[in-house]
């Protein structure tokens, strides 16, 4: 088990336990994350699992691998401004290298 933290906007930090090899997504929803909508169920068709990733896990490729394509594509239709750490949960699997991540919620996914 990994410990992953939500941040809302107000501040507040939820930590969350999930096992590895489930996608970020995935934790927050069985956690009952609030800011995380997940509408499409993790299948990259909607873009409400967005995220702002905070450093350092946001500058290491070695830790976080940088968003494919199809990634950058649906990161377009964010209703939050997208910005330089953003990325989709649910293509982030989570690997032991992850335990501690602190993401933080956007304002709206609608």
């Amino acid at each position: 088990m990994i410990t992953i933290h939500f941040i809302e906007p107000g501040g507040r930090s939820t930590p969350v336990k999930s096992k590895v090899g489930k996608s970020l997504m995935e934790a927050a929803v069985a956690a009952g994350i609030d800011g995380i909508a997940a509408d499409c169920g993790g299948l990259l068709t909607c873009a409400t699992c967005h995220v702002h990733v905070l450093e350092p896990f946001c500058s290491d490729p070695a830790t976080l691998p940088p968003p494919d394509g199809e990634e950058l594509g649906m990161l377009a239709f964010t209703a939050s401004p997208r910005l330089a750490n953003s990325r989709l949960s649910c293509q982030i699997t989570l690997t032991p290298d992850l335990d501690g991540l602190r993401v933080e919620l956007p304002a709206t996914q609608y």
